[in-house]
C-alpha cells in the first residue's frame, strides 16, 4: 500500500473518542468499501439487542438471568429502584471498610495494620483483580498484592513463601459467586491451614465477596469474617471487574476506583451511541468480523506496548473466548464459533513470535496497544536524542509497518496515558465489543456451558480416584495393574483413565499409593 493511500485511509477510518482519550485505527484491516455499508444492518440489530440488554431484558434464557455489569458504573440505568440501591450500598460499603483497614480502625487480632492483601478466586474472580492490581500497582501502594489463582499446591506455596512471616498482615479476600467452586474452596482452605500454622485465627483476616446465602456466604457469617460483600447473578464472571470482585482488591491496594468506574461509564456512553463510524466497540466487533469471517477463522493476537498491560491478553483471553467460544447459535444450530485469543507485550515479540507473525501462516489479525505517556517526568537519553521510550515506539511503528508489508492485518488503539480512568476504559470498550460481535455472529455471550461441562468431568475423575483408593485400601500390599484396577471397579473402558489417576497418586504421598515402576510403563503395578 502506497504511503499517500495509507495516510488517506487513515484519516478516513480513524476513530477519535475524544471524550475517554482513545484513538482507533482500522486503517490497516483489509476490508473494502462496501463493507460497512453491508453491515450496517446488522449492526443496527446488535446495537438494538444490547439497548434491551441495559434495560434489563433476560439475556441468559437456559438460567433465566439478566446481564447488568454496564449498571455497576451507572447505577440509574439498572431496571428496578432496588438493584440500584444495591449497586450504590456496596460501593459505598466498599469504600469504607477500605478506610477503616487504611485508617488502622480495623486492625490485626496482634494490633498491625494489614499490610497485604492475598486474593483467593479463579477466573473472573482472579483475572479481573490481578489485570487492575499488575496495571496499577506500585511500590507505593496502600498495601501489596497476592493471588491464589488456581488448585496449584506448589504455586500455593510459592506464594505463601513470598507473605512469610507478613501473615499477620494479610488480608484474605476469597471470592465465589456460588461458593461452591472447587478450585477457591481450596485455596480458601490451604489459606485457612496457613494461617493456623502460625497460631492465627482465620476469621479474624477474612473478607468474602460471594452471593446471598451462598456456601461461602454462610461460612463467613457463621465463623464471623471481618466483613461481607454481594456478587449478583446478573454479573458474570468475567465482567465482574467493577463489581466488589475487582473494586473491593483494587480499593484496599490504593487504586482510585472512583476514576476507573468514571472511565468504564463515560466508555459505556461512547460506545451506546448507534453510529457505527463514531463507536470504536462497534468498530472493534466489526473489524473481528472482517478478519475472521464471522466464523472464527483468524486469531487475534494482542501486543500491548507496556508493561503495565502485560496481563490484559490474559484478562481478553477469557472475556472474549468463554464469550463467543459456543457450540450452539441462539437458534439451536451448531456453529462452534469462536475467537481465539493470544498475546504478550511489545517489545519483548520482536525477540518471540513476530517473525512468524511476519512471515509464518496468515492466520491472525493483531491489536496493537499503544501508550503516548512513558513515564511520570523526563526519560533518559539513551543516545543523542533517543530515549528508551523513543524506542518502544519505534519497535510498534516498526512492527505495524513491517507487517502491513507482509499483508498481514492490524489495528492499532492509542490512549495517552495508563491509569485508572484509561483502566477502566479499556474493560468497557471490550466488554461491549464482544457484546457486539456475538449479536453479529448470533451466539449467547453470556453463558459458559462448556465451562460447566469440564467442571462435572472433573468430579467425575475425582469419584473414581476415591473408588481406586477404596479398592487399594481394601486390599492392603497386593499390586494392581491399571487395566485390572479398572476391571475390579467394573469400568475396564477406563484404563487409560484409571492409569493416569494412578500416576499422580503414586507421585505423591497423600493417599498412600505405592508405584511399582516396570516396562512397558502401563504393565507397573500399584499398592495401598
Amino acid at each position: 500500500m502506497a504511503s499517500v493511500q495509507s495516510w488517506q485511509r487513515y484519516r478516513e477510518y480513524l476513530c477519535t473518542a475524544q471524550e475517554i482519550g482513545l484513538l482507533l485505527d482500522i486503517s490497516r484491516m483489509d476490508f473494502g468499501a462496501e463493507f460497512f455499508p453491508a453491515m450496517e444492518g446488522a449492526m443496527q440489530r446488535a446495537f438494538a439487542a444490547m439497548a434491551d440488554l441495559e434495560k434489563g431484558a433476560i439475556a441468559n434464557p437456559d438460567e433465566g438471568r439478566m446481564v447488568g455489569h454496564y449498571w455497576l458504573r451507572a447505577p440509574g440505568l439498572a431496571p428496578d429502584a432496588g438493584i440500584a440501591a444495591e449497586i450504590e450500598f456496596t460501593l459505598r460499603g466498599v469504600k469504607e471498610f477500605c478506610a477503616d483497614i487504611h485508617g488502622g480502625v480495623i486492625l490485626s487480632p496482634g494490633g498491625k495494620r494489614f499490610r497485604r492483601i492475598l486474593v483467593v478466586g479463579i477466573g473472573g474472580s482472579a483475572l479481573g483483580p490481578q489485570f487492575v492490581a499488575d496495571a496499577l500497582g506500585g511500590s507505593n501502594d496502600r498495601m501489596q498484592c497476592h493471588f491464589f489463582d488456581n488448585t496449584d499446591p506448589d504455586g500455593m506455596d510459592r506464594v505463601l513463601s513470598t507473605i512469610g512471616t507478613d501473615l499477620d498482615e494479610t488480608l484474605c479476600v476469597v471470592i465465589s459467586k456460588s461458593g461452591g467452586t472447587k478450585e477457591t474452596r481450596n485455596g480458601m482452605l490451604e489459606a485457612m491451614a496457613a494461617y493456623e500454622r502460625q497460631g492465627l485465627r482465620f476469621s479474624r483476616f477474612a473478607v468474602a465477596v460471594t452471593g446471598r446465602g451462598s456456601e461461602l456466604d454462610e461460612t463467613a457469617l457463621a465463623q464471623g469474617w471481618l466483613a461481607r460483600f454481594p456478587m449478583w447473578d446478573w454479573v458474570g464472571g468475567r465482567t465482574s471487574v467493577t463489581s466488589a470482585v475487582g473494586l473491593l482488591p483494587a480499593a484496599l491496594q490504593g487504586v482510585d476506583i472512583d476514576r476507573l468506574l468514571e472511565g468504564a461509564r463515560l466508555c459505556d456512553t461512547a460506545t451506546r451511541v448507534p453510529e457505527t463510524r463514531r463507536n470504536p466497540a462497534a468498530l472493534l466487533a466489526l473489524s473481528w468480523y472482517h478478519a475472521t469471517g464471522g466464523v472464527g477463522s483468524r486469531d487475534m493476537v494482542v501486543l500491548p506496548y507496556k508493561d503495565r498491560l502485560l496481563l490484559f491478553s490474559r484478562y481478553l483471553q477469557q472475556l472474549i473466548m468463554e464469550s463467543i467460544g459456543k457450540e450452539k447459535d441462539l437458534g439451536g444450530r451448531t456453529v462452534n464459533q469462536g475467537l481465539s485469543v493470544y498475546g504478550n507485550k511489545g517489545a519483548t515479540d520482536q525477540h518471540a513470535y513476530v517473525q512468524q507473525l511476519r512471515e509464518g501462516v496468515n492466520n491472525f489479525f493483531v491489536t496493537f496497544i499503544e501508550v503516548l505517556r512513558d513515564r511520570q517526568g523526563p526519560s533518559l537519553a539513551v543516545e543523542p536524542g533517543v530515549t528508551s521510550g523513543d524506542y518502544l515506539a519505534g519497535f510498534l511503528q516498526g512492527t505495524r509497518e513491517a507487517l502491513s508489508e507482509a499483508g498481514r492485518e492490524s489495528l492499532t488503539i492509542t490512549v495517552e496515558r495508563l491509569d485508572p480512568f484509561t483502566v477502566g476504559v479499556l474493560i468497557a470498550l471490550y466488554e461491549r465489543a464482544v457484546g457486539f460481535y456475538a449479536s453479529l455472529v448470533g451466539i449467547n455471550a453470556y453463558h459458559q456451558p462448556g465451562v460447566e461441562a469440564g467442571k462435572k468431568a472433573a468430579g467425575q475423575v475425582l469419584s473414581l480416584q476415591k473408588s481406586i483408593v477404596a479398592l487399594l485400601r481394601a486390599t492392603p500390599g497386593k499390586g494392581y495393574t491399571a487395566a485390572g484396577i479398572a476391571e475390579e471397579l467394573g469400568h475396564p473402558e477406563k484404563a487409560e483413565l484409571v492409569f493416569r489417576t494412578l500416576l499422580h497418586l503414586g507421585a505423591n504421598p497423600d493417599h498412600g499409593v505405592v508405584m511399582e515402576r516396570v516396562e512397558p510403563l502401563w504393565e507397573s503395578r500399584f499398592s495401598g
